[in-house]
């Protein structure tokens, strides 16, 4: 069967290997073809009883989703429900930097994700076009962000999302003096300097400012471009006194308005999700956003919920005192850490629920 969106011809991974970014892990061992590139799923056999992260519901639905790779996902997936024959889980992969840079990754998920939601291929694997659903991890949930604004804003689209899940994701570069990110600076998994770096390679931009954006340099307040999204990324409004503590914004007179030329990317609502317009999130899907203590991204999640309420979205805000970034892959033999196995089924408790 031919596509009408044809994917690209190398779909990959975006990312550096602690970024939520790669997408070739097995939910189900006959599934393999399938998850290696979506356009191959016309061969495929659903197993009568699979066990799936991701499908404990009992009925007909469908989960996007995108998650960080490891072979861990494997037994995750395999252990976490009874029974789950009636949803189907689609798995997208997307292109590498260096070979593309943003937002070449957003595009390659809108394509999959519009091909998929067509009427025709709904139909084809018995979908509920009512009940569709995308979730991602890390940067896989800022992947999954951007995709819910920008379907929210596509009128051609009959069939919505019903709901996204996004677990610990990475939703903003303006401010990486955030309390979790002064609380967790040198934190193992994902320490600041590495999630900044990130940013960099993402944009394809230039590791000379990584020292400087580490300071807030970027968006200080001589920089006029970032001066109208500060609001919207106003800490201390936006977090309660149990996570801001005694932590001090760190807004700088004079920074660095090369950066933000060189590097426009930083301040698209696409890129850092965090900072679009009331106006596309007050139609947003029901939510569920966990987030981890100790985790740099915690306030990215916390945040977001917040203005996700602010402009009446339902949320439910899931956060982990023992989390960490990553801890949801840590839940088969030598690594089954409790908090990965809590993550996990809090996280399939509510889409079980909300699906």
């Amino acid at each position: 069967m031919p596509l009408s969106v044809p994917p690209p011809a190398d779909a990959g991974v975006w990312g550096t290997p602690l970024l939520g970014v790669a997408f070739r892990l097995v939910i189900w061992q006959p599934l393999r073809e399938f998850l290696i590139a979506f356009y191959v799923f016309k061969n495929v056999v659903i197993p009568e009883r699979p066990r799936y992260t991701f499908t404990v519901y009992q009925r007909i639905s469908q989960i996007l989703v995108d998650l960080i790779v490891t072979e861990n996902y494997q037994e995750m997936v395999a252990s976490s429900a009874p029974e789950a024959s009636g949803t189907l889980c689609f798995l997208r992969r997307y292109r590498l930097v260096p070979k593309v840079y943003f937002p070449e990754q957003i595009h390659d998920v809108v394509r999959a994700t519009k091909y998929f939601l067509q009427p025709e291929v709904l139909h084809k694997y018995s979908v509920d076009p009512g009940r569709v659903g995308i979730s991602g991890d890390s940067a896989g949930g800022n992947l999954a962000a951007a995709l819910g604004q920008q379907f929210n804003q596509d009128t051609n689209l009959k069939n919505k999302l019903k709901v996204q899940a996004l677990i610990y994701p990475v939703l903003q570069a303006l401010d990486f003096n955030t309390p979790s990110y002064q609380q967790n600076m040198n934190t193992p998994i994902l320490p600041r300097y590495v999630m900044v770096k990130y940013w960099v390679d993402y944009f394809n931009g230039n590791y000379d400012f990584v020292q400087a954006m580490i300071v807030n340099n970027h968006t200080s307040l001589d920089v006029d471009e970032a001066s109208s999204l500060r609001a919207r990324l106003n800490w201390t409004s936006l977090l309660p006194t149990s996570i801001t503590k005694n932590y001090k914004p760190v807004m700088q007179t004079t920074g660095n308005s090369r950066i933000v030329q060189e590097i426009p990317q930083l301040l698209d609502a696409r890129s850092a999700p965090l900072i679009a317009d009331q106006e596309v999130l007050q139609y947003l899907p029901k939510t569920y956003i966990l987030t981890c203590e100790h985790d740099v991204l915690r306030d990215d999640g916390i945040m977001y919920a917040k203005r996700l309420e602010s402009a009446g979205v339902e949320v439910t805000l899931d956060h982990f005192e023992d989390g960490f970034h990553g801890c949801m892959i840590f839940t088969s033999w030598p690594t089954n850490f409790s908090v990965g196995i809590r993550t996990r089924n809090s996280y399939i408790k509510w889409l079980d629920q909300n699906l």
